[in-house]
C-alpha cells in the first residue's frame, strides 16, 4: 500500500509539472532530493554505527540485564494474567529493555516472540488479550532512555547538539507510555471490550 501511495505522488507530480509547464523544476527537485538523501544516508551510517556499537557494549556489559531486573516487579503488576516465569514475560522484558536503549533491531525479535508466547495463554485465539493490548501500547510508545536513531538523524543533518533531545524525548515517551497503559487498563474494564468466553466456547463446540 505504501508503494502505491508513493507511486501515486510521483505520477501526480509529473502530471502537474507537465500541465503547468514546470518539468525542469520537477527534474531539478528530483536531482537535488536524491543528492540530499545520499548525503544524509552517508552521514547517518557512521553515526548509527557509533551509537549501535556503544549500545552493544552496554548490552555486553550487562546493562540490559540490569534494566530487566528493574522492570520485572513492574511487569508483574502490568500483566497480572501472565505467570512471572512464563517465557512471554522474559520476552516482553527484553523487548522493552532493548527499546529503551534504542536497539530497535534487537527489540523486534523479542516483540514477535512475546506475542507468540502470549497467544499460547490466550483462551480466545484470534482475539487480542488484555496483556497483548497493554504490551502493544508499551511497545508502540516505547520509553526512550537513549533515542539512538533520532540522535543519529540530527547529527547527520548537521545539528550542533543532537543529544539535547534526550531529556525531552524521555519526557515525551514516558507520557506516551503512561497514556497508552492507562487507556488500555481503562478499556479492558469496560463491558463493550470484554470477551464473553462462554459464547466463544459454545461457538467452538458448534
Amino acid at each position: 500500500m505504501l508503494n502505491i501511495i508513493w507511486l501515486g505522488l510521483i505520477v501526480l507530480s509529473v502530471i502537474f509539472g507537465v500541465v503547468n509547464g514546470r518539468i525542469p523544476e520537477v527534474v531539478a527537485s528530483v536531482t537535488d532530493s536524491a543528492k540530499a538523501a545520499f548525503e544524509l544516508s552517508l552521514g547517518l551510517a557512521g553515526i548509527m554505527t557509533f551509537w549501535l556499537g556503544l549500545m552493544k557494549v552496554a548490552e555486553e556489559g550487562g546493562l540490559i540485564q540490569l534494566l530487566a531486573c528493574w522492570l520485572r516487579p513492574i511487569m508483574k503488576k502490568l500483566f497480572p494474567d501472565v505467570p512471572g516465569e512464563h517465557p512471554a514475560m522474559g520476552a516482553m522484558i527484553m523487548n522493552m529493555t532493548a527499546n529503551m536503549l534504542g536497539l530497535g533491531n534487537a527489540a523486534t525479535p523479542f516483540g514477535l516472540r512475546a506475542m507468540n508466547e502470549l497467544e499460547k495463554l490466550n483462551k480466545t485465539p484470534g482475539v487480542a488479550t488484555n496483556a497483548m493490548c497493554v504490551f502493544l501500547a508499551i511497545n508502540t510508545a516505547s520509553i526512550q532512555l537513549v533515542p539512538t536513531t533520532a540522535i543519529a538523524f540530527l547529527a547527520a543533518a548537521g545539528a550542533s547538539n543532537p543529544t539535547d533531545i534526550i531529556i525531552t524525548t524521555l519526557f515525551a515517551t514516558t507520557c506516551a507510555v503512561s497514556v497508552g497503559v492507562i487507556s488500555a487498563k481503562i478499556f479492558e474494564k469496560l463491558p463493550f471490550f470484554r470477551v464473553n468466553n462462554d459464547v466463544v466456547i459454545v461457538a467452538e463446540k458448534a
